[in-house]
């Protein structure tokens, strides 16, 4: 009797698909954990962030999705909060930590789909096809991408007819959770450079040795006019006067001197997607403000 109870609850977890680690069908309804920043966005945008039940910390766009339950940041992720939000279906981006999270949560019978990056403007595009064709929402996915290339496209236009005479250099400081530390996010050819470069200013050279993290002496020497502080380490600072104080060498920049500090949401640095277009004049304003009022 025993057995056979054993035997009846194993098939009924099994054909529910909790533990049979199975394709699932993106067109149903289905509770979704996502941790990646780019695909919360995405999915939202698609029309299908009700079917969200829980996201990693740094999904904080758009709104709706701060009122979804957390499972740690997307470095630093809880596995067992994970499967005890009995998802059936966790998307990722293949950036997710620490190493034992995923064979974790594939142990436990979980159905995992990895989706690409967007970090760059055609790869964004290209996502979002392919978010819109897993969750039969194609021309819903076409509507928005059409969207994002017209605003980027006026955006770039707007820049352009500005016709902007110099250039100023840009550096950004992240505090990054997962360590605890301030680093220097720019540099390294991502997505924040390109969105710089589209709003007419130049990536600050930076040199320090050994990691990410910051060096008083190395961000004193780059010298940037201007620095772009993420969200979570500006705000913990609490003002442009303690960020500038505290900050390991930000007071000695001409950024510092002119106290030309600009808080920026970290997701908007990170990826491109439905939004580019208004986040390059977002950066625009802040790198060029006398040529843009000028303009206006």
């Amino acid at each position: 009797m025993k057995s056979t109870l054993v035997f009846f609850t194993a098939a009924l977890l099994l054909s529910c698909g909790r533990f049979g680690n199975k394709e699932t069908d993106g067109k149903k309804d289905m509770r979704i954990v996502c941790l990646s920043k780019h695909l919360t966005e995405m999915v939202f945008a698609l029309g299908k962030g009700h079917n969200l039940v829980a996201v990693d910390l740094s999904s904080t766009y758009p709104d709706s999705a701060k009122l979804l339950k957390t499972v740690g940041y997307h470095r630093a992720l809880n596995p067992e909060g994970i499967i005890a939000m009995n998802p059936d279906l966790v998307i990722h981006s293949n950036d997710i930590g620490p190493e034992n999270v995923l064979p974790q949560i594939t142990k436990a019978g979980l159905n995992i789909k990895a989706f690409g990056k967007a970090n760059t403007i055609d790869s964004a595009e290209l996502l979002l096809k392919e978010l819109g064709k897993y969750f039969g929402v194609e021309s819903k996915a076409d509507s928005v991408v059409k969207k994002m290339q017209n605003e980027i496209a006026a955006a770039e236009k707007t820049v352009g007819d500005l016709q902007l005479k110099d250039t100023p250099s840009v550096m950004i400081i992240h505090f990054g959770r997962a360590n605890n530390v301030y680093f220097i996010m720019s540099g390294r050819n991502g997505v924040g450079d390109k969105l710089i470069a589209l709003a007419g200013g130049k990536t600050t050279h930076y040199e320090a040795k050994g990691a990410r993290q910051i060096s008083a002496e190395a961000v004193a020497t780059a010298n940037p006019d201007i620095i772009i502080a993420t969200d979570y380490g500006y705000d913990q600072m609490g003002s442009m006067e303690k960020f500038i104080k505290d900050v390991p060498g930000v007071s000695l920049t001409n950024a510092g001197k002119n106290k030309k500090i600009y808080r920026f949401e970290e997701h908007d640095l990170i990826y491109f997607g439905p939004r580019t277009g208004e986040n390059i004049i977002k950066m625009l304003h802040i790198i060029h403000p006398e040529a843009y009022a000028e303009k206006k």
